[in-house]
């Protein structure tokens, strides 16, 4: 089950929070995995130190967070910041997710599926956080990574689902996990915009954005090689590659079970507004719950899925005019485990 923590104070004391939160997990589990293993590959590396140094400039408070997780998981700082910065040094890290995206009159709405290592299952909550310095926000997570990189609303009503995407391109610049947590700092869609576009990029990620307010859906794309920003005009949907028209030039990896959850879902988009039907009568759920691709399905639960992840939460995000109402739920069959307005639980 997800759990609900809440978390607050100095960025050390939130990060020391949020690591003894994940302790059990790591080292059960998370320090005798291959994939650990495939990123303590890079300890002491120049990528890894040129990307600390980025972050102690241009973040310094995010690198304090960093640091208090390290101490709430008992782990040396350099592992835990090298495992954050797991999709931009190993194109292959274990995140996965399907966004729909569905741009309505009354505001957008952005259901997504969380999908990650199977063997967090149990070990994942609902955070909300109430930072000494910085907006508050609420955010799934994971064991031993710092917040943002899933699915998060902060107290501005900025709402963003994020999904993995597989540069074979890295180079030196802020880690994307730093990157997401540093957006939910930012009052609005521009600075989100332009935080992405100012600053040097390691890794990529996909984000859907929306404001309470604001009737724009954005998709986003971002790798060490450039930003790509698009209004959301349909009913689309997003799996873990790159597809903006400016973007396909990158050398990138696509699995199978990404290039047939994009498929899938595209198709299903298509039937159902076909005929000009109503956006706003799509059921996003009948999307994330779907698993008619039996090899690679988009709702995720089997012990030998093909990249090794699970769908571990689902996320109905409402943005609306004065507020963003959104649901988590373990399944998406299931009755919603927690109900939130804005960052805040209700």
């Amino acid at each position: 089950m997800l759990s609900l923590i809440e978390l607050s104070g100095s960025p050390f004391e939130m990060g020391r929070a949020l690591g003894r939160f994940g302790a059990q997990a790591a080292h059960s589990h998370l320090l005798s995995s291959s994939s650990w293993n495939s990123v303590m590959a890079w300890r002491g590396s120049d990528a890894a130190s040129a990307m600390q140094m980025l972050v102690e400039r241009h973040f310094p408070l995010i690198h304090q967070e960093l640091l208090g997780l390290a101490a709430g998981l008992e782990l040396p700082a350099q592992e835990v910041f090298l495992w954050n910065c797991r999709g931009d040094v190993w194109s292959m890290a274990p995140d996965g997710c399907t966004t729909v995206q569905l741009p309505l009159a009354a505001g957008p709405r952005i259901a997504h599926n969380e999908d990650g290592d199977p063997g967090f299952a149990g070990y994942c909550g609902i955070g909300q956080f109430a930072p000494d310095d910085g907006p508050r926000f609420a955010s799934f997570v994971y064991p031993a990574s710092i917040p943002g990189h899933t699915f998060a609303v902060n107290e501005h009503g900025l709402a963003m689902t994020v999904n993995n995407l597989r540069a074979r391109q890295a180079a030196a610049g802020v880690p994307r996990m730093v990157l997401a947590r540093a957006l939910l700092n930012q009052s609005g869609l521009p600075q989100a915009v332009e935080l992405l576009r100012s600053m040097p990029r390691a890794g990529g990620f996909h984000l859907s954005l929306a404001q309470r307010g604001h009737p724009e859906l954005l998709s986003v794309e971002f790798t060490a090689m450039g930003v790509s920003a698009q209004a959301v005009r349909a009913p689309a949907l997003h799996a873990n590659h790159a597809v903006h028209d400016s973007m396909l030039g990158f050398p990138q990896v696509i699995t199978d079970s990404s290039l047939h959850r994009q498929r899938r879902g595209n198709d299903l988009l298509r039937a159902r507004t076909a005929g000009g039907a109503d956006p706003a009568d799509i059921d996003p759920f009948s999307i994330l719950a779907d698993q008619g691709d039996k090899p690679y399905p988009i709702y995720r639960d089997a012990p030998d899925d093909s990249d090794a992840e699970n769908t571990m939460a689902t996320a109905d995000i409402h943005v609306g005019a004065r507020r963003v109402a959104w649901d988590v739920y373990e399944r998406p069959i299931q009755s919603a485990r927690y109900r939130l307005i804005d960052a805040r639980l209700v």
